[in-house]
């Protein structure tokens, strides 16, 4: 028997897209796109434009992310599998890159589409909380917090600093931790506090289990920053703890007086 060739011919090659399990067409082909796969993308981006994202359940609207990632397939499939690994729409655009490379079919572009819908949410969500007064935009505060910080998977420690109109001037990342901890440093939430001129502050963790209940740990370590932030005349308003689908607030539930 005649050893195999060294040389294949480029026909032969087994060429295939980062994000699609499928061939791509050889260069100088033109790419066609199947008749009942274009028929489904302009059906659902109609949807989409005559009714907003309300008109589409979760793995519609992710299909509608994917398109431009994946043009040449079906991503359906994907869709409902990265909804079935992550939850919902927002924990598939929270997931961590690594996370989502886990996944068949998901590859760089599809990451890079993901994220920089992630990134416009949290700097929409953010521009609403910015410069304005505290106590008018409460309820847009509290989305900002879990839009960027309900679906992680590690603990985030953030402090806003707020001025003397209690105006958010600051909205600063202190530390990050594991799934039970985070390590935080009193004199550094002040310090930073006094960097920025603030007159009171709110701090703000997550918890990964979903569950928002403080811990003794919480309990403590805010004990410690309200003293700190005190000695200084800079005022503690509130612990907000995020959880999956509700949040706890220290002062509303009597752990902050």
């Amino acid at each position: 028997m005649s050893p195999p060739s060294s040389h294949m011919s480029e026909a032969s090659l087994p060429l295939f897209a980062a994000d699609e399990a499928q061939p791509v067409p050889v260069v100088g082909t033109k790419a066609r796109l199947p008749s009942y796969i274009k028929d489904h993308r302009a059906r659902l981006r109609e949807r989409f434009m005559s009714g907003g994202a309300e008109a589409l359940p979760d793995y519609e609207l992710l299909e509608l992310l994917l398109f431009r990632a994946i043009p040449r397939q079906d991503v359906k499939p994907l869709a409902r599998r990265l909804l079935d690994r992550f939850g919902d729409f927002n924990g598939v655009l929270s997931a961590s890159p690594q996370r989502l490379k886990e996944m068949h079919g998901v590859g760089d572009s599809v990451v890079q589409e993901l994220k920089i819908v992630e990134a416009a949410a949290h700097r929409l969500s953010r521009a609403k909380v910015i410069g304005r007064r505290v106590v008018s935009s409460w309820n847009d505060l509290l989305d900002y917090c879990h839009t960027t910080m309900s679906h992680r998977e590690t603990e985030l420690f953030r402090v806003l600093y707020l001025d003397r109109k209690n105006t958010l001037i600051a909205d600063e990342t202190l530390a990050e931790g594991t799934v039970g901890h985070v390590p935080v440093y009193p004199r550094e939430v002040v310090k930073r506090g006094l960097e920025v001129g603030a007159s009171a502050l709110i701090l703000v963790h997550n918890h990964p289990s979903g569950d928002p209940t403080p811990s003794r740990d919480d309990i403590d370590m805010t004990r410690r920053i309200a003293e700190a932030a005190a000695a200084l005349e800079i005022q503690l308003h509130d612990h907000i703890v995020i959880g999956k689908s509700r949040e706890v607030s220290f002062r509303s539930d009597g752990y902050l007086k």
